[in-house]
């Protein structure tokens, strides 16, 4: 057996066959997936990064957008402004040069001047009284201030030394006397007085109204049995009773006449402010001193409160007598021609400045002959 052994080949020791490394494979995947993570992080860090510059592009062309705007608004502001300050530039030299011109006119009003006198001052003013008399009359019908100012003018003229203007205080007396003769006119009293009765129009009832029957027709005479003198029957008593009784329940009219009827309260409400027109109608009247519109405005107002209010009411009975007065008032007196004066002092003025600039005039060509 030892032989057999000894000739059998040597057993072939099987070595097992290397495993495979596969630690690299699995580092590989890791740093994909490492760089997969970093690349992934970068992708959003610059969406991110991206999205903030989109939002800041945005914002700065807003803000863009916004200073245009605010850049044209200041420059139209701006134009405006030049233009507003060019037009009051030029509106301050015209004023500039009017006010020359007004300067060099008046310097040359002055150099005209300079040779007047105290007494040709005095006639100025004078005539410059004359001319308010005059408007006041003729425009306002002013009595009181015409004759104020012709007073002061009178005044005036005494303290001049020139003797030349004894015709015109002659006529200036004569005028004064004259305007004291009219009556002066109190506008203002008739107005208030015409505002009175207006307000008692309107504190008017109606249980002021018209309303009192015409007295009732005599009844027939009834033949009725007397007494004795001094003794009333007892069938006379009761027959005056009962006539009295019917009288009371019982009312006889003519008619004969018109019956007027009674007014509602809308018709005497209409009443009233009709006869307010026709006051304020003599209102307008006594401001333009027109006689013939307030004769009439006073007429209407006078039948209207006459026909549809009671006389007999101590209210309208001093509303009819306040009219009546009224209706006797002239607000339109003949006024007197206060011109005349004026035209002479005029005359004696030109007068004056003829014979002052004629010795200058004389003076002045002496050199040149």
């Amino acid at each position: 057996m030892t032989e057999s052994n000894a000739q059998l080949p040597a057993p072939v020791i099987s070595t097992p066959a290397p495993r495979p490394r596969l630690w690299p494979l699995w580092l590989l995947v890791i740093l994909s997936l490492i760089l997969a993570a970093g690349i992934g992080l970068w992708s959003w860090q610059q969406w991110q990064y991206q999205q903030r510059l989109e939002q800041a592009l945005t914002h700065l062309q807003d803000a863009s957008q916004s200073l245009q705007a605010s850049t044209n608004q200041t420059v139209s502001e701006r134009t405006e402004r030049l233009r507003s300050l060019e037009q009051s530039l030029s509106a301050q030299q015209e004023r500039m040069a009017t006010q020359q011109r007004q300067i060099d006119h008046n310097a040359r009003e002055l150099l005209a001047t300079g040779n007047r006198t105290r007494t040709d001052w005095l006639l100025a003013e004078a005539e410059y009284l004359m001319r308010i008399s005059n408007q006041r009359l003729q425009i306002e019908k002013d009595i009181v201030g015409a004759l104020s100012a012709l007073m002061a003018a009178d005044e005036v003229l005494k303290d001049s030394d020139d003797i030349g203007v004894y015709p015109v205080r002659q006529q200036l007396a004569r005028e004064i006397l004259s305007l004291k003769a009219v009556e002066g006119v109190d506008r203002t009293g008739l107005y208030l007085t015409l505002e009175a009765t207006i307000e008692r129009i309107h504190q008017l009832t109606d249980d002021s109204l018209n309303q009192t029957p015409p007295p009732p027709a005599d009844t027939a005479s009834t033949s009725v049995p007397l007494a004795r003198e001094g003794e009333p029957s007892m069938f006379r008593v009761a027959w005056d009773k009962v006539l009295s009784t019917l009288k009371k329940v019982i009312v006889v009219r003519k008619l004969d006449q018109p019956v007027q009827p009674l007014m509602s309260p809308e018709q005497s409400a209409y009443a009233r402010l009709n006869m307010q027109l026709m006051l304020e109608e003599a209102e307008m009247a006594v401001l333009r001193g027109n006689q013939t519109l307030f004769d009439r405005a006073i007429a209407k107002a006078h039948r209207a409160l006459a026909q549809w209010y009671d006389g007999s009411d101590q209210r309208v009975g001093a509303l009819i007598s306040t009219l009546d007065e009224l209706a006797q008032r002239q607000i339109d007196p003949e006024l007197p021609d206060i011109s005349g004066s004026l035209t002479l002092l005029k005359a004696r003025v030109n007068g004056r400045l003829n014979t002052e600039t004629a010795p200058s005039e004389n003076s002045s060509g002496g050199p040149d002959a």
